[in-house]
């Protein structure tokens, strides 16, 4: 979220892959441009704090930037239920640092969300795909509906390696790993300010909940986090064994809206 959840990679994020020994990490970067959308600069900001693979939702298209920059880089992911004809893709395979080969695919949610296809349809065919290259694969599910996650989390249960939630950057505390070995969480939470509502200034939220009228929404500072789950598998079954959820206390500069 913005620049404190970029400075909060940053700062904390490399040291944290090398004292846990991850040798894989997802991040979902539509939030990046001052908490809407990712240019090329955030997103080499994102990728050299150590992330390899970056993901978006449905503030993909906020900022111009993210057309070539998802024509160029196969490892920034559009949502995979969006129409054909967007540039970039929603499911590609990666190596990871340990040497094993990871599907990642991505989807919108449609209740309380824009228009897209069946996320379950789209879904089904991108986990298919991906399984046939490697039995590890990773689905993010981005979506408003705790229902429609948890429902796409039981529909891949033994069949993804992780099923994850994003969107609402609200952490939930539903980590588990579902039958037939599938890591599974409602919503990784928010990596950014914590004091805040959802990543904004609280006093500009309140007054436009309270009078309805425009206020600008700007970025907080206060209370950084990283928050996210660390999951441990068996990359020749791609089946998990454990999730743990993290919430990664950050000190930064103070400096939100950007």
């Amino acid at each position: 979220m913005g620049k404190p959840g970029r400075r909060a990679l940053a700062l904390a994020l490399p040291e944290f892959l090398a004292a846990r020994g991850i040798d894989f990490t997802v991040a979902n970067g539509e939030n990046a441009a001052r908490g809407s959308g990712i240019t090329e600069k955030l997103f080499g900001e994102i990728v050299g704090a150590g992330v390899d693979v970056v993901t978006m939702g449905d503030h993909v298209w906020k900022r111009r930037d993210v057309i070539a920059l998802l024509e160029r880089r196969r490892n920034l992911l559009r949502p995979a239920n969006l129409p054909e004809a967007c540039p970039g893709a929603g499911a590609e395979v990666f190596q990871a640092r340990n040497g094993a080969m990871v599907g990642v695919a991505t989807v919108l949610g449609r209740i309380f969300m824009g228009p897209s296809d069946c996320p379950f349809r789209r879904a089904e065919e991108e986990v298919a795909r991906l399984k046939a290259a490697t039995p590890i694969v990773l689905l993010e599910v981005h979506a408003e509906a705790s229902s429609e996650k948890m429902a796409m989390g039981w529909k891949f249960a033994g069949r993804a390696t992780c099923v994850f939630g994003t969107h609402t950057h609200v952490q939930t505390a539903d980590e588990r790993v579902l039958r037939g070995g599938t890591a599974y969480i409602t919503d990784l939470g928010m990596t950014g300010p914590h004091e805040s509502v959802i990543g904004r200034d609280i006093a500009s939220v309140l007054f436009r909940f309270e009078t309805q009228m425009h206020a600008p929404f700007a970025v907080a500072s206060g209370d950084v986090r990283i928050c996210g789950v660390v999951v441990t598998l068996d990359p020749a079954t791609g089946k998990a064994s454990a999730i743990e959820r993290v919430q990664l206390p950050v000190e930064t500069d103070g400096d939100g809206d950007e």
